[in-house]
């Protein structure tokens, strides 16, 4: 009867704690990857990374960081509950004539506590002012 007792105390431990983890905020993107195409040197570029927390508790970006001094972010900086959507505005300075990918990595206390978000494109010369 102990050894019956003691499974069923074990199961019940597994099965709350499987429902505990089902709680935690998560993301879910309209694109994790944003490419700009071609873009003319010297004109900053941005695009927004919209995200939906299809979890059950509320989704907090901790940090939103470029891997480079290139891009700059801004983020949703409230709790985003569930259901609700939120932005990872990203902009790149394109300074530079070449193709670019830059990773921005986010960490939150969602399920995948950590993300990373693509941008890619080509930076190509300005055309000389006509004239």
């Amino acid at each position: 009867m102990k050894k019956i007792m003691i499974i069923c105390a074990v199961l019940l431990g597994f099965v709350f704690t499987a429902a505990a983890q089902d709680t935690k905020p998560e993301f879910k993107f309209v694109e994790e990857k944003h490419n700009f195409g071609k873009i003319p040197q010297g004109t900053p570029v941005t695009t927004a990374f919209e995200f939906t927390n299809i979890g059950e508790e509320p989704l907090i970006l901790a940090d939103v960081k470029p891997t480079c001094g290139c891009t700059i972010a801004d983020y949703t900086k409230t709790p985003v509950k569930k259901g609700e959507k939120g932005t990872i505005k990203i902009t790149y300075n394109a300074a530079s004539v070449s193709p670019f990918s830059k990773t921005i990595v986010v960490t939150s206390n969602a399920k995948t506590p950590q993300k990373n978000l693509v941008i890619i494109g080509e930076v190509v010369a300005a055309k000389a002012a006509s004239r």
